[in-house]
């Protein structure tokens, strides 16, 4: 029977490279935001850009929100918009009544947006937040 020979060496050497590169690769990240009493907690946040990040967002008031994230042309738009619900779009999350949603965005490129409730007069009362996205 003939021993094949096996270049550890090599092999070990790709081995670690793969590795290397593998732990040195940025992984998604999951962040919570709290409502309660018509406001978000935290109510600032800072997010890498180019991963996925999944927003869990626990609504612990006994009414409905929303959450909705964008640049201020976004938020223009959303402020006399007429939908009841919002759902399907990664940006736009309704939050029913002592209910958790998710979802997840990737922001490829550095910024800053606001995460606002636009239901009547909740804005006003202080219900946004601030996202950056650093590069």
């Amino acid at each position: 029977m003939k021993r094949r020979r096996v270049r550890w060496p090599a092999a070990a050497a790709l081995l670690l490279a793969v590795a290397a590169a593998a732990g040195c690769a940025p992984s998604a990240q999951t962040v919570t935001i709290t409502i309660l009493y018509s406001a978000f907690d935290p109510s600032t946040l800072t997010v890498p850009a180019g991963i996925p990040v999944t927003f869990v967002l626990v609504n612990e008031d006994p009414i409905d929100h929303e959450w909705l994230i964008g640049d201020e042309g976004f938020h223009d738009a959303h402020r006399t918009g007429t939908h009841a619900t919002h759902g399907g779009v990664p940006t736009e999350v309704t939050v029913p009544a002592l209910e958790t949603a998710r979802t997840t965005i990737t922001f490829d490129e550095p910024g800053t947006f606001s995460y606002i409730c636009h239901l009547p007069q909740h804005e006003s009362y202080g219900m946004a937040g601030v996202l950056t996205v650093e590069g």
